[in-house]
């Protein structure tokens, strides 16, 4: 576990700037605890209830009549832990004070979920909503000491047209792989990592449990992600047709583009893996 969290950090601090403080990077590859954190942004989502019950004639514009809106979220989740000991996983903290925040804006607490997990929504809470460009800093404080994680410039939506089609939405055979390509970047840019998660909708609106995702799971693959962001980074993406198994079938494709940062306190180890990102989605029928 300490050679993988190792490698991960020197693959963490090869993409540092040239002037870094060599300090801070060495206290940083030092450091016991390590973080993990995710702020993700869904827009509301319009709907057609036709469409949702299976009839043809259903329509996604505002003159369709029958619109079903899911309305926009924004979630916060944090990992806090220790890299000591020989477990396949850090160790989570409990305990600590977790907030997030853009800089020099409104904090949001996040609630204590157990094994060194936190988490918020914004469901009921009307401060709490994604900002593009900001700056966001992940705040963990335990016993008079914070640990900061930081991710600049948060992305804008990524706009995929191949997700809009004039009809509204897409029409794909059952267990069919659905492919489209990412929006171009600008000559020596990074392109942004790219998430993708499939969820099953009810004729009421109502979201099953996801069909597919290549979303990092775990603390671990989290910190994999820092060394090994490749992946993500694809123009091409592909979901495989184990997403859409059932035909007659309602699909959210929910399109992450997310920025990675990582540790900004001495205190937290440099492989730490911070995210921010907001979504595209695309409404998908299956025949």
């Amino acid at each position: 576990m300490k050679r993988l969290l190792l490698s991960v950090a020197l693959a963490a601090s090869s993409l540092a700037p040239l002037a870094c403080d060599l300090e801070k990077t060495g206290n940083q590859l030092a450091a016991d605890h390590v973080m993990v954190g995710t702020l993700l942004s869904t827009p509301q989502v319009d709907v057609s209830a036709s469409a949702l019950a299976g009839y043809d004639a259903g329509t996604f514009g505002p003159d369709g009549g029958d619109v079903i809106s899911l309305p926009a979220q924004t979630a916060a989740a944090v990992f806090l832990g220790t890299r000591s000991g020989e477990n396949q996983q850090p160790s989570g903290v409990p305990g600590a004070s977790v907030t997030v925040l853009p800089v020099d804006g409104q904090a949001t607490t996040l609630t204590e979920d157990g094994a060194g997990s936190y988490s918020r929504t914004s469901v009921g809470e009307e401060g709490f909503q994604y900002q593009s460009g900001a700056t966001y800093q992940f705040i963990a404080a335990q016993g008079g000491t914070r640990y900061v994680g930081q991710v600049d410039n948060a992305p804008v939506k990524e706009t995929i047209a191949a997700l809009h089609p004039p009809e509204g939405f897409l029409r794909i055979d059952a267990s069919s792989a659905l492919a489209f390509d990412r929006v171009a970047v600008a000559e020596g840019q990074d392109r942004t990592l790219g998430f993708v998660t499939v969820v099953p909708l009810s004729a009421s609106g109502a979201q099953g449990q996801p069909t597919y995702t290549n979303v990092p799971k775990t603390p671990l693959q989290f910190l994999q992600l820092v060394g090994l962001p490749g992946p993500y980074r694809e123009a091409r993406v592909t979901i495989p047709g184990t997403a859409f198994p059932s035909s007659n079938q309602t699909y959210l494709v929910i399109f992450q583009a997310v920025r990675l940062g990582g540790a900004e306190s001495d205190n937290l180890f440099l492989g730490s893996a911070l995210l921010a990102g907001t979504a595209e989605v695309g409404v998908v029928r299956t025949r």
